[in-house]
């Protein structure tokens, strides 16, 4: 039996590959990280964390405790169980912010052009800290209707990206049926690693902020030459694919700033190696 989705979400995810709003925390809990994340803007970074960019958007559950916490709480993990069951392993985390009124947007792409994992069985939860609505620039998912499939991306496609390789889908592709995702502070969106979305840019006045956490089963295998980090947050692993990640003792300590920088290292290295393998027409 699923844990908190029900029956028929579950089928609606893997038609099309997409669900929301799946209800996480309260809005008040939601606005507590938002101050966490302010204030390690404003005591770590020295500036806001689209500004910093970089290493400062990623895996900071490795360096910060209030964001392990977060890739490991109950109510997104019941879900993502859900869809692809028990042992699981957090990929990855990144900070998504456009701040008011900016320029900022993610072009029609899907995210397992550049990750490197075999079967397509990654999922991501879109978790919001701030309101995320069209005005905004909240996500806007294709519907799969079944015909999941990787498309071609080109680097560099389009500028003013939230994503590090500004890559856009530069094939033809059906736009019929594009469904917004707006979302309360302290709920989540769910898609699979195939499903086509993109995100417009900021037009209000507050910052638009969620974090992106991808999951994979330990079933799971990365398929680029280097053996690459991940953390276990439920179940076991009786696979091995991963060098499992250590959990942060304290926010920003040495150790945890040690694996932070070698998990970044090693993520920017496979995405070079995944973008040169995609432009050969591997994995297509």
């Amino acid at each position: 039996m699923p844990k908190v989705l029900t029956e028929q979400q579950i089928a609606d995810y893997r038609r099309d590959g997409y669900l929301f709003p799946v209800p996480a925390m309260s809005e008040a809990e939601a606005g507590r990280y938002f101050g966490q994340l302010q204030a390690y803007e404003a005591d770590s970074l020295g500036g806001l964390v689209s500004a910093v960019g970089g290493a400062a958007r990623f895996k900071n559950h490795l360096l910060l405790t209030w964001v392990n916490d977060l890739v490991r709480h109950p109510a997104i993990l019941d879900a993502v169980e859900d869809l692809i069951g028990p042992d699981i392993l957090c990929y990855t985390s990144t900070f998504f912010v456009k701040e008011p009124n900016s320029l900022e947007v993610a072009a029609w792409h899907q995210d397992a052009t550049y990750f490197g994992l075999r079967p397509h069985d990654h999922v991501t939860a879109w978790l919001a800290f701030t309101e995320s609505t069209s005005e905004s620039g909240c996500l806007e998912f294709l519907p799969a209707r079944n015909a999941h499939r990787q498309h071609k991306h080109r680097n560099d496609a389009v500028a003013h990206s939230v994503n590090g390789g500004k890559q856009a889908i530069v094939e033809d592709f059906d736009l019929d049926g594009a469904v917004m995702a707006p979302l309360r502070p302290g709920t989540f969106s769910l898609h699979n690693t195939l499903c086509i979305h993109r995100s417009a840019p900021n037009k209000s006045a507050n910052r638009r902020i969620g974090i992106g956490i991808s999951y994979v089963p330990t079933s799971v295998e990365h398929i680029g030459t280097q053996r690459m980090p991940a953390m276990l947050v439920r179940g076991t692993d009786s696979y091995g694919h991963f060098e499992l990640e250590p959990e942060p003792v304290s926010d920003l300590d040495d150790a945890a700033r040690a694996a932070h920088e070698e998990a970044y290292k090693a993520y920017r290295a496979n995405y070079n190696e995944q973008l040169a393998w995609h432009q050969e027409g591997r994995g297509l």
